[in-house]
């Protein structure tokens, strides 16, 4: 199976549980990697064909900038809700990190994995 990947989207949306949280945009930082056939995209040279990394990007920035979230975890269980009713792919693996969360840490995470067949 092939992979179509973001990598790195930064979006400003209002997550986390405390009080402070709820009253300014943080920095999330987002990885997607998408389970697809690229081969009749490859033959052909045409982007009707292909996973669009473009449509991926802006319909998770809508969706992030446009609503808040307690956890992460739940961020990305809903931008994998949103990528399968959309797109007709396999497969994803999501991954969000907070940025700047702690002083001593770059980033805090979570990855999730999921497939179409799970889905119900």
């Amino acid at each position: 199976m092939d992979t179509v990947f973001i990598n790195d989207l930064k979006i400003d949306t209002i997550i986390g549980i405390f009080e402070w949280e709820r009253e300014v945009r943080q920095t999330v930082g987002i990885d997607i990697a998408i389970g697809c056939d690229t081969r009749k995209a490859a033959a052909a040279d045409d982007i009707q064909y292909a996973l669009d990394y473009k449509t991926v990007v802006d319909l998770v920035q809508r969706f992030v900038e446009n609503n808040t979230f307690n956890l992460i975890e739940s961020l990305a269980e809903q931008i994998s809700n949103l990528i399968f009713k959309e797109l007709k792919v396999s497969h994803l693996n999501i991954t969000i990190r907070k940025l700047g969360t702690f002083e001593n840490v770059a980033s805090v995470g979570v990855k999730i994995e999921r497939y179409s067949d799970d889905r119900v």
